[in-house]
């Protein structure tokens, strides 16, 4: 049976503080990789892997000045997302990025006039517990 975790009991910190109006939290990482290619066929032998990064989305329902202000700032920060279950069984996860660093960040609003802001991150590693 899958763990399915609630986003109306889950939480994300950024610095210790509440993501207000968060709407999602998206995240890959990402290893370079190259192949090692056979001498005289047209087959790999090995890989070798290099560099990881991750790179994440927070969409936030308006905006974030805490986090307009690390864009500004070119601030370090790191970001904890304390998954929950819906079930009273207690089951959790946390999800924690190191060395975070806003890198971008996109406006929008819809027809029906619902404004949502997309920051992107990048961080050094990410911790699953």
């Amino acid at each position: 049976m899958p763990t399915v975790f609630s986003a109306n009991r889950s939480s994300v910190l950024v610095d210790g503080e509440a993501v207000e109006g968060l709407q999602s939290l998206v995240y890959r990482v990402v290893t370079e990789r190259e192949d090692i290619r056979a001498v005289g066929t047209d087959e790999r032998v090995d890989v070798i892997f290099g560099l990881r990064t991750v790179h994440g989305e927070l969409t936030v329902r308006s905006a974030n000045l805490a986090l307009d202000g690390l864009l500004a700032g070119r601030a370090r920060f790191q970001l904890v997302a304390n998954l929950k279950r819906d079930e009273s069984d207690g089951a959790t996860r946390t999800v924690s990025f190191d060395d975070c660093f806003a890198e971008g960040k996109t406006f929008g609003m819809d027809a029906g006039g619902t404004a949502t802001t997309v920051y992107s991150f990048t961080a050094t590693r990410v911790r699953e517990e």
